[in-house]
């Protein structure tokens, strides 16, 4: 850590003098005074990152490694096959259909002027690009519903959009839709969705955060499951909760089609 009055121009200065080129040496200093103004935490990873970038490389694939072994596999199992199925569809429609039956199935706000060599993205953000034609589709299955245009004048624009299911839902049944509305219809199942959305949680958590008994919070579960709009899975001895999002969207076009088949 930099003490009271110590000079922390001199003290990087001999990060950078092993530079050999003006421009690598001007990238360096404005990459420690950038660090300086930060803190002294972010200058002495500065400093290592310059002192050593072999090192510093190892170490960070090494911590993606990890967090990709403690966070990331078990998703990216369970999304993996949609996403390559919808690769494999998009290239399928490229190439036997053409570039703008292509975008179409990304989202019906994406369209091709070909005569004008312009795809439109219909998006509240203003803004544009240019590219040497070519342009990088991203699926997620995620994002939903966004669809984010990532671009950068002179770099590939990037367009991450959902996912599409391979397979169309089955309609819900009149009696279905019946328990999703009762079950929606009580104040504290209404609380416990708000909760469920933003992540998975276990009937011990649920109840301390909404002072409700672990039975009580059990019942008001086991509506929710009843109705379809929660799922469960196991991690060691907990099970967790969370709202199936995707179901509740549905709510309205399924109910809309409940009463008018």
């Amino acid at each position: 850590m930099l003490q009271p009055g110590e000079d922390s121009t001199a003290r990087c200065r001999t990060t950078c003098e092993s530079v050999d080129t003006p421009a690598a040496s001007k990238a360096c200093g404005r990459a420690l005074d950038l660090a300086v103004s930060r803190g002294p935490r972010q200058l002495r990873f500065t400093r290592r990152l310059l002192d050593d970038p072999p090192r510093i490389r190892t170490w960070l694939r090494q911590l993606l490694v990890d967090c990709e072994d403690a966070f990331f596999a078990e998703t990216w199992s369970r999304v993996h096959p949609q996403l390559m199925a919808d690769a494999r569809h998009k290239t399928d429609l490229l190439h036997h259909k053409g570039l703008a039956e292509a975008l179409a199935s990304v989202s019906s706000a994406v369209t091709l002027d070909e005569a004008a060599g312009r795809i439109t993205v219909d998006k509240l953000a203003n803004g544009h690009t240019t590219a040497a034609g070519s342009l990088l589709l991203v699926p997620t299955s995620l994002g939903r519903p966004h669809l984010m245009v990532l671009h950068r004048y002179g770099w590939q624009p990037v367009l991450h959009y959902p996912a599409g299911s391979t397979e169309l839902a089955a309609p819900a049944s009149v009696e279905q839709l019946g328990l999703r509305l009762t079950a929606l219809s009580h104040p504290v199942r209404m609380r416990l969705c708000r909760q469920l959305a933003r992540s998975s949680f276990t009937t011990t958590e649920l109840a301390q955060t909404h002072n409700m008994t672990a039975p009580e919070t059990s019942r008001h579960l086991a509506v929710l499951r009843k109705a379809g709009l929660t799922t469960t899975r196991r991690r060691g001895r907990y099970v967790l909760h969370q709202l199936d999002v995707t179901m509740v969207a549905r709510l309205g076009s399924d109910f809309l089609e409940g009463i008018l088949r």
